[in-house]
């Protein structure tokens, strides 16, 4: 049994008792698992250990992100407890920071938190029995009798997320069985013709052919392969169909963020571009996205129920959901039940990037689950950055790390992709200084010069990302080391204002600010201090008094860095044993970088991140 070192330690259930408390102290549950299975079994007058236990786990499971609780994964934990001398948790869910306001999503943070509760342990504090026993003690326990957990391909899960999974199911399988929308065959051949009419587009094509006809579809894809074209395209000959008639269809385009919506908005005007000048006219400027939050219309008194549900459903004909891989299981349930059964629903996102902070993996489940068959339809071919980024990334989302480390290897300094091997934080800072304040000393200059646009862009032109939120190679003792650095250049040596990149941490709809945008601290042209978000072409300045929550962002969690791009991305990796490098880590931040990547870290600490998959225990893709 591990010796608690510190009995303050927020992680400890000081009233706990008996296997929980047993577990609590190994470090293997932390008190928000003990405290919710102590007072459930209470409720019910559980009196088997094991049914307590299962609960406990379940719940732990759910707070990393699961479903359900898998028993073998159940096992690793009781083993890890035993025989690591600081094993402890690692983890807890950390949502990147900050709270929503008018209901609106928290964005996508992840598991962030780091290290465990230490100690040293020699024996598993709690035996588990063979599965199969373990099981049927678990349905036919007064917990399982009561419906607080439930047993389903050999899942436990909690009551709630078992109601949920089920529900999506249906009514995905609802929509597959009902009438699918007609459409003119020779119109829709037609406006492909027109609107795809260059070779390089024939998986977009292809996907347009395939969506126009259905209620619902998954369009998968990684950056830039052009899955926000073939929404454009989709759109304008969807509203062609539709024009004979004399009902234009209302379409609704909404993403899990603030940021996300912002920018899917801004991807559908920029693909509009490219289109056809009557094709372009006919779906117009006028687009607006939103969060998935504002569609289905917040409400004060539940933080998981909308407005918008079967009894009051949107109004849409269209609705069109960007950045699907981080929706969660409960926000999926909420927007099906919120869909008239004629709805077109079409989601988009890439399955391999992060899934959502909160319980599920819905996209990659019905990847997985509807394989070559049903509602998929996977785009392949990257327009966004070169070949060589393109054979990385490609390398790290199959799991081939003898591929990904040959490709790092053979890297020209300098060149698209980069290897700094550095086995410790000395070795990191003193590659990375340089370029870091380089690029901080820029944004200071841009600042002070009132050139906002410009500042803007600088802001775009480097990124540096990190897999933690604090520890030696955390997002916060690096942008502590940026400012120190950088003011050791001035003749004020104290933290620097101007220039400051800034990351928001709060929806703001009054200002137009959401969780994940991104702005600069610069001069007004009145010598007032102010912040500048938004686009280089449309800057949006800020009194710094009117801004809420907001992180300085000369570094940035890889959770926080999704649905966003820049031109160079410094990735800075921790050590192999972090239990936060996995292969959708490391494959979400590569695939940031519109230019050039540049991955700091050991060889085994890439090895690591490419061989551990993130572990979501869901029962999704069995049901679809």
């Amino acid at each position: 049994m591990t010796e608690i070192l510190d009995g303050y330690d927020r992680r400890l259930a000081r009233t706990a008792t008996g296997e929980l408390a047993d577990l609590n102290a190994a470090g293997i549950l932390e008190a928000a698992d003990v405290h919710v299975a102590t007072r459930l079994a209470e409720l019910v007058d559980e009196s088997d250990p094991l049914a307590r236990v299962t609960l406990a786990l379940t719940v732990r499971a759910a707070r990393e992100g699961s479903t359900s609780m898998a028993p073998e994964h159940a096992r690793e934990l009781l083993a890890a407890g035993a025989t690591a001398g600081d094993s402890g948790v690692q983890g807890g869910t950390e949502a990147g920071g900050g709270t929503a306001r008018d209901g609106e999503s928290e964005g996508n943070g992840g598991i962030e938190s780091d290290g465990g509760i230490e100690g040293t342990s020699t024996a598993s504090p709690f035996e588990l029995p063979p599965t199969d026993a373990w099981l049927d003690r678990v349905r036919t326990s007064a917990l399982g009798e009561a419906g607080v957990l439930l047993v389903e391909h050999g899942l436990v899960y909690l009551d709630r997320y078992h109601r949920e999974e089920v529900q999506v199911a249906d009514d995905l399988a609802r929509r597959a069985a009902a009438p699918q929308p007609s459409i003119d065959a020779q119109m829709l051949q037609d406006g492909l013709d027109r609107v795809f009419a260059e070779a390089t587009w024939s998986e977009q094509r292809s996907a347009v052919q395939a969506a126009a006809g259905r209620l619902t579809t998954v369009l998968a894809g990684g950056p830039g392969t052009g899955k926000t074209s073939t929404v454009a395209g989709l759109l304008t000959l969807l509203l062609e169909q539709a024009e004979s008639s004399g009902h234009r269809p209302r379409i609704a385009l909404a993403a899990p963020t603030g940021k996300a919506a912002a920018r899917l908005r801004e991807s559908v005007l920029g693909s509009l571009a490219g289109l056809p000048a009557q094709d372009r006219d006919r779906l117009g400027s006028d687009i607006e996205a939103v969060t998935i939050h504002r569609l289905l219309g917040w409400r004060p008194d539940s933080g998981n129920r909308f407005r918008r549900d079967r009894r009051n459903p949107l109004p849409h004909d269209i609705v069109i959901i960007d950045e699907a891989s981080m929706l969660s299981l409960t926000l999926t349930a909420r927007l099906l039940e919120a869909l008239r059964p004629t709805t077109r629903l079409l989601l988009v996102g890439d399955p391999d990037q992060l899934a959502s902070v909160e319980a599920g993996a819905v996209l990659a489940d019905l990847v997985a689950g509807y394989g070559e068959s049903g509602p998929v339809v996977r785009l392949s071919t990257s327009h966004r950055f070169g070949q060589e980024i393109g054979e990385l990334a490609e390398a790290v989302r199959v799991g081939d790390a003898d591929r990904v480390l040959e490709l790092l290897d053979a890297a020209a300094p300098g060149g698209p992709v980069e290897h700094l091997p550095v086995d410790d934080v000395l070795g990191a800072d003193e590659v990375l200084r340089p370029r870091l304040v380089e690029h901080a000393a820029r944004l200071r200059d841009l600042a002070l010069a009132r050139r906002h646009a410009d500042a803007l862009r600088a802001l775009g032109e480097h990124r540096l990302l990190c897999a933690h939120r604090d520890g030696p190679w955390g997002v916060g003792p690096w942008n502590d080391r940026v400012e120190r650095w950088l003011g050791e250049t001035t003749d004020y040596a104290g933290r620097q204002v101007l220039g400051r990149p800034l990351l928001v941490t709060t929806n703001d709809r009054g200002l137009g600010l959401y969780n994940g945008d991104t702005g600069v601290m610069s001069l007004r042209e009145d010598g007032r201090v102010v912040g500048v978000f938004g686009e280089p072409t449309a800057p949006q300045v800020h009194a710094v008094s009117t801004l809420g929550e907001v992180d300085t962002a000369h570094a940035m969690t890889i959770h926080k860095s999704q649905g966003s791009q820049a031109r160079s991305i410094t990735v800075l990796l921790p050590d192999a044993d972090s239990r936060l490098l996995t292969r959708e880590l490391l494959y979400t931040a590569i695939t940031r970088a519109q230019e050039s990547i540049t991955l700091v870290g050991s060889h085994e600490a890439i090895r690591a991140a490419v061989t551990r998959r993130t572990q979501r225990a869901t029962g999704l893709r069995h049901r679809v």
